[in-house]
């Protein structure tokens, strides 16, 4: 009784003062969106943005002008009526490929957006000006739909570095599998789903198939969220329906809200005036970043000491360099993407940038990074993160590269990983045994080189001046291992010149 008392109230409320909130509907969205939409991916991408420092200041302490259009106070919050939404998404379908419908999923996420995350939206807006430009040149160049860039704000809030719970990355939010069948590479140093043009070239590659395979833009998107073998089996399962709406209740619960999440953002970002929302201020935009190639290997540390340019600013305009470090193969080259006042002084600089680099195990001169795809065979003792430690990865990026979701292994498992090994480069010189030979590089510093005939260990030249504890340091290994893997006595003494081994691969 009491409850039945409590929904007349709020109806006879929402009747007498409906005009004032935008109507009954308005008002009822309002107040059960966030609960419902609490454990949705797509709020847990919106929230991730409150961990990105990316932005000269926050939303709300930006002193933006009244819009003389609508004359609404700083910290008012319009709502309109259901009819004024239909309207506005009308008049945005029109123009639009997508057959971008009014229900009351689209209403969710519209109410999701404009009141209750209102300060990532503004955030997104932001990031916007650095994105969006990129994102529609690549699309007009794929003859795609423009407004496929508002997908990005469904799947990362276009934050390149939002990861899932599934372990999707990037802007474009790809899997492993996926990423790697759009030439995406992970390794220990390098992440391409999360490198803003690789993975936008991916996407419109990925569209472009998808769309081969339904031809219907709600489908791809579906599609894309799902799988197209989840798509097929919900069109089984409606008895052979061929539209997004027609299969959308065999589909996932993720999937349910995915198409109506979008045509919230389309909206939404059409008509951010129209509900006070402003954008906060980027760090950069488009027109203000510029990439140029690197062909030395160098840290961010040494580019923002060199460049005085902030740590952070390299990582959020280079996000898919793993360890802030930008390493050179001989097999493709390496960019950086710097602001645009800092590319002549890179240029005109280069040589002594490179000639002022640290000597570090990253950036010496005579080498270069080479990936590589190792065979881990696991050994008594072992787990998932002292192996990942040993590698420089982490125990995520091992679970993907080899499909695997437990967090035991047992020992005589083989594990692939993908990592980055440090590649002479100099004069060589062969030692030949029999019809085999092995080369080994002549070099003036400390580097290591893996043995071509043996793909079990990598090997060190033992320079003036080393020790064991500096040789176990450099290769983050023990004494007593390196003594081991080469049956040394307890008393052996280094010679310079001798290949040994450090690690087994």
């Amino acid at each position: 009784m009491r409850n039945n008392l409590l929904i007349i109230i709020l109806i006879l409320f929402s009747f007498f003062f409906g005009e004032a909130w935008g109507g009954a509907s308005s008002f009822a969205q309002v107040a059960y969106a966030p609960d419902m939409m609490k454990d949705d991916p797509i709020v847990a991408a919106l929230d991730s943005l409150y961990k990105l420092d990316l932005f000269e200041m926050g939303y709300a302490k930006v002193n933006y002008p009244i819009n003389p259009k609508y004359n609404f106070a700083l910290d008012s919050v319009p709502h309109y009526d259901d009819m004024v939404y239909e309207a506005r998404i009308a008049k945005l379908d029109a123009l639009s490929p997508f057959d971008l419908q009014y229900n009351t999923y689209v209403q969710d996420y519209i109410n999701l957006y404009i009141f209750n995350r209102r300060e990532q939206v503004s955030r997104m807006m932001a990031l916007s000006q650095l994105y969006f430009p990129m994102f529609e040149q690549m699309l007009d160049k794929y003859n795609l739909p423009l407004e496929l860039k508002y997908l990005a704000m469904c799947e990362s809030a276009l934050n390149p570095l939002a990861k899932s719970r599934s372990g999707a990355m990037g802007l474009w939010q790809f899997m492993y599998p996926t990423g790697k069948i759009f030439r995406l590479k992970v390794s220990s140093y390098v992440d391409d789903r999360c490198d803003p043009y690789k993975s936008t070239i991916a996407a419109c590659e990925y569209f472009q198939y998808l769309f081969g395979m339904f031809g219907n833009w709600e489908m791809v998107l579906a599609a894309y969220n799902a799988g197209p073998g989840t798509i097929n089996k919900a069109i089984r399962r409606s008895g052979g329906k061929k539209t997004y709406w027609g299969i959308r209740p065999f589909l996932p619960k993720e999937t349910q809200g995915y198409v109506p999440a979008f045509i919230a953002v389309n909206y939404v970002m059409n008509y951010t005036s129209e509900h006070n929302i402003h954008s906060a201020i980027p760090k950069k935009t488009f027109l203000e970043v510029d990439t140029v190639s690197v062909k030395k290997q160098i840290s961010f540390e040494q580019l923002s000491t060199l460049l005085n340019i902030p740590e952070d600013e390299l990582q959020y305009l280079n996000p898919g360099y793993r360890k802030r470090v930008i390493p050179v193969s001989p097999d493709e080259p390496s960019f950086v993407t710097l602001p645009s006042n800092k590319i002549g002084a890179f240029i005109n600089n280069e040589a002594i940038i490179y000639n002022s680099m640290k000597r570090d195990t990253l950036s010496l001169e005579n080498v270069v990074m080479q990936e590589t795809t190792l065979i881990h065979t696991i050994k008594q003792g072992e787990h998932l993160s002292n192996i990942a430690a040993k590698y420089g990865c982490s125990v995520s990026d091992i679970k993907t590269w080899n499909k695997i979701t437990s967090n035991t292994v047992k020992p005589g498992k083989k594990l692939t990983i993908i990592t980055w090994v440090k590649k002479p480069i100099g004069k060589t010189v062969a030692s030949k045994s029999g019809s085999d030979s092995t080369i080994v590089t002549k070099l003036t510093e400390n580097t290591e080189i893996k043995i071509p005939d043996d793909d079990e260990f990598l090997y060190y030249i033992i320079k003036n001046g080393d020790s064991f504890a500096k040789i176990a340091t450099l290769h983050n290994t023990t004494v007593d291992e390196i003594k081991r893997l080469n049956n040394f006595p307890p008393d052996y003494h280094l010679e310079p010149g001798k290949v040994i081994k450090v690690e087994e691969l």
